[in-house]
């Protein structure tokens, strides 16, 4: 079994900043991409930024600039710095990896339980 843990949300001003962390353990050969969506209510899930293996990083147009996704390869985890938060940011993010099983040549897909950021005056 694999397990994402997310952590880091919460409330915050806007302008202000946040950093989730995103931690993956269990039965895991390897990593493939990392990544974070959001889903704002009444709204779609959206990815906001993703992050392969090799650490190629690609963003939503509307966090570029703002947000930065990383990850620890050793500590099979993803984050996610959040600058110059807006009020439209404010949803509940999730963390998706996709994971090699040991002894397998295929990948799964996994989410976390979610993070709810908050961004509010």
């Amino acid at each position: 079994q694999v397990q994402l843990v997310e952590s880091g949300g919460g409330l915050v001003q806007p302008g202000g900043s946040l950093r989730l962390s995103c931690a993956a353990s269990g039965s895991i050969f390897s990593i493939n991409a990392m990544g974070w969506y959001r889903q704002a209510p009444g709204k779609q899930r959206e990815l906001v930024a993703a992050i392969t293996s090799g650490g190629s990083t690609n963003y939503a147009d509307s966090v570029k600039g703002r947000f930065t996704i990383s990850r620890d390869n050793a500590k099979n985890t993803v984050y996610l710095q959040m600058n110059s938060l807006k009020p439209e940011d404010t949803a509940v993010y999730y963390c998706n990896a996709l994971i090699q099983p040991p002894g397998s040549t295929w990948l799964n897909n996994y989410w976390g339980q979610g993070t709810q950021v908050t961004v509010s005056s």
